[in-house]
């Protein structure tokens, strides 16, 4: 009997260790996207100066698709599909996931501030707790609703400004933003789609680059890049192969491997990178309204990513 539980016990010490260094790895590359996508909305800010918004987003699409395919092939991961049924999770989650943000958050900022729509975007994590707790059965812990109110504060004072005067079409897109990419991660997880994330990746970026350049041939025709200069084509390379190629490539790796919740309120660092590229880039001065809402948002954030999650799913 002892000699059972003594081996018993350093067989899971390794399996704890295991867990521990993928818990860390998960949060190290949450980090490296959160400055990925939060330098990437100013840049995109950028091009839409140049180029119309669904020609930028084929553009960018494209150089993303191809982008996650070579990592994908760099990395050796399959690309094989198992099944007709998650040919139709891959294509739905993509819709959600990538055609919905992508596009919506790109026609708000056509008509609001970038360092605001940045920051309305990332309301995703409340909406995908409560699409997770029903959906998922992933009830948030202590810290998770401490940072959810956290959260929320941060947005209302955000937002208040703005009630007087009748809330913008930008503000509201970007709240639809925000649902569409938590509904698609929602969504993903409850798929559980059994094929190499990498993989799936890969596919969802290509079926969105299908379907935006769709939407670019029918309401404009053809590619729009005329009026591109160097910076406008710095951005659409910068926006496909490191905002829709690489940062892609590292969020569904994280979603798998954190539960919804971690990897969804541990995102609210990019607005906050996102305020202050909005300021170097673009010159927007944030107020003292929105400095009291990234204070926040930022404690919530880091508050989650401080916090081990015991819910994880390891990556296959």
């Amino acid at each position: 009997m002892n000699f059972d539980a003594k081996t018993a016990t350093n067989n899971t010490a390794p399996a704890r260790d295991t867990q521990a260094h993928g818990d860390i790895g998960a949060r190290l590359m949450l980090a490296t996207l959160c400055f990925i996508w939060g330098t990437t909305w100013s840049v995109m800010r950028v091009v839409l100066y140049e180029v119309s918004p669904l020609s930028m987003r084929a553009v960018s699409s494209a150089l993303g698709a191809l982008t996650l395919y070579l990592v994908c092939v760099f990395m050796r991961r399959s690309l094989k599909v198992p099944s007709a049924k998650a040919w139709v999770h891959i294509f739905i989650a993509s819709q959600f996931n990538i055609v919905g943000f992508c596009l919506i958050g790109t026609f708000a900022q056509l008509s609001a501030a970038t360092s605001r729509v940045t920051v309305l975007a990332y309301t995703m994590p409340v909406w995908s707790v409560l699409l997770a707790w029903p959906v998922l059965g992933e009830r948030p812990n202590r810290p998770q609703v401490a940072a959810l109110l956290l959260c929320v504060a941060g947005f209302a004072v955000l937002v208040y400004p703005l009630a007087g005067k009748g809330l913008p079409p930008g503000i509201m897109l970007a709240a639809l933003t925000a649902f569409s990419w938590a509904a698609g991660t929602v969504y993903l997880k409850w798929a559980h789609i059994e094929a190499d994330v990498m993989g799936v990746a890969s596919w969802q970026m290509t079926i969105a680059f299908v379907t935006m350049t769709a939407l670019m041939l029918v309401f404009e025709g053809h590619p729009d890049l005329s009026h591109a200069r160097w910076d406008g084509w710095f951005g659409m390379i910068w926006t496909g192969v490191a905002g829709n190629g690489i940062a892609y490539a590292l969020w569904f790796p994280v979603v798998r491997r954190l539960s919804t919740v971690a990897a969804s309120v541990g995102v609210l660092a990019v607005p906050v990178i996102g305020v202050v590229q909005a300021f170097l880039i673009l010159g927007e001065v944030p107020t003292a309204p929105d400095m009291i809402g990234f204070a926040s948002i930022f404690a919530a954030s880091s508050l989650v990513l401080l916090t081990r999650q015991t819910t994880a799913e390891p990556e296959p």
